[in-house]
């Protein structure tokens, strides 16, 4: 098992940035992949970024591009998504996902472990 836990959110203005931190504890030798997912209220949960955790390679959703940047920390086993330019349709709450095969990282199928969740508002 590996457990999650999001840390960061909060009220920003737009235009504003928010860093969120994801640490994971656990089982996380089998970690292969780490991603943000976020869902706004009334909306399905999208595919935000993901990381692979030993290449570092990185995915975005289109809007993220330009705007946020995944990293993150082997050593302390955690990630970050640092988010700049924020606006108000980036309101929602973001979810920091774990998988363990290889698989399509855009996809929330792809993860096998969920955090909580953390509050991302972002004020007009």
């Amino acid at each position: 098992q590996v457990q999650l836990v999001e840390s960061g959110g909060g009220l920003v203005q737009t235009g504003g940035s928010l860093r969120l931190s994801c640490a994971a504890s656990g089982r996380t030798f089998r970690t292969v992949a780490m991603g943000w997912f976020r869902q706004a209220p009334g909306k399905e949960r999208e595919f935000v970024a993901a990381i692979d955790w030993y290449v570092g390679y990185t995915l975005y959703t289109d809007s993220a591009k330009g705007r946020f940047t995944i990293s993150r920390d082997n050593a302390k086993n955690t990630v970050a998504l640092q988010m700049n330019s924020l606006r108000p349709e980036d309101t929602a709450v973001y979810y920091c996902a774990a998988g363990e095969r290889n698989s399509d990282y855009t996809l929330d199928s792809a993860y096998d472990y969920w955090g909580q969740g953390t509050q991302v508002t972002v004020s007009s």
